[in-house]
C-alpha cells in the first residue's frame, strides 16, 4: 500500500489540505497528517481546527512513497521555515521521491531549489519564488516526480492526479465517479 505524508502548519488552507486527505482514503492509500507545530490541534487558515495524526518529530519517513505540502498563508510561510521539514523535502528529492503542493506550496520547493527545469504551476502572483521552473497555466502539473496545482479550486483534481500517480488511471476514474465530480480531465 503507497504510504503518503501531508504536512499542516498554522494557517494551511484547510480545503487543500483535507480534500488530499479524504480522496487519498477513499483510494485506500494511507495518508498521515502530520503536524509541524508541536501540537497535534492546527489551526487552519479559516480559523478550522483539525487534529493531525501525528506531531513531525514522531514519524520515521524512509517508508513514504510521497510527501504532500498543502497552501495558505501564513501556513506556507510555517512550512518553508521548518528546519526538519527542509531536511525531508531536500532527501526526498536527491532520492526522487514524490513530492507534490498546491497553491502557494510550491514556492517552499522552489525557494529550496527543487523545482530546476521541471514544468510547475501555483497560486498566481508566486511565480517569482519558482527557481529555475518553467511556469505553465493548467490546474495541475506532474513532471517527473514533482506534482503542483494552482490552488484551492484545484483541489479534486490535484488530489486525483496524486491517486493516479500512485495507484492508476482507473483508481483515479474510479473516485472521481464516486464523488460525482464531472471535470476531471488530467
Amino acid at each position: 500500500m503507497a504510504k503518503v505524508y501531508i504536512f499542516l502548519a498554522d494557517g494551511y488552507e484547510e480545503i487543500e489540505g483535507l480534500t488530499v486527505v479524504d480522496l487519498l482514503r477513499r483510494a485506500n492509500i494511507e495518508i498521515t497528517m502530520v503536524s509541524i507545530t508541536g501540537n497535534r490541534n492546527v489551526t487552519g487558515s479559516h480559523q478550522i481546527t483539525s487534529l493531525a495524526d501525528v506531531l513531525f518529530e514522531e514519524v520515521d519517513y524512509t517508508d513514504a512513497d510521497m510527501l504532500v505540502l498543502p497552501g495558505g498563508m501564513p501556513g506556507t510561510n510555517n512550512l518553508l521555515e521548518h528546519k526538519g521539514l527542509d531536511q525531508l523535502l531536500k532527501e526526498f528529492y536527491a532520492k526522487g521521491k514524490q513530492l507534490a503542493a498546491i497553491c502557494a506550496a510550491p514556492r517552499v520547493l522552489g525557494i529550496k531549489g527543487l523545482l530546476k527545469d521541471k514544468q510547475v504551476t501555483c497560486y498566481p502572483g508566486n511565480e517569482d519564488a519558482l527557481l529555475g521552473a518553467q511556469v505553465v497555466n493548467t490546474a495541475v502539473v506532474t513532471d517527473g516526480n514533482i506534482t503542483t496545482s494552482k490552488g484551492m479550486g484545484t483541489a479534486i483534481d490535484f488530489s486525483l492526479s496524486l491517486i493516479r500517480s500512485l495507484k492508476g488511471e482507473a483508481e483515479a476514474e474510479k473516485i472521481a465517479k464516486s464523488i460525482q465530480y464531472q471535470h476531471y480531465c488530467l
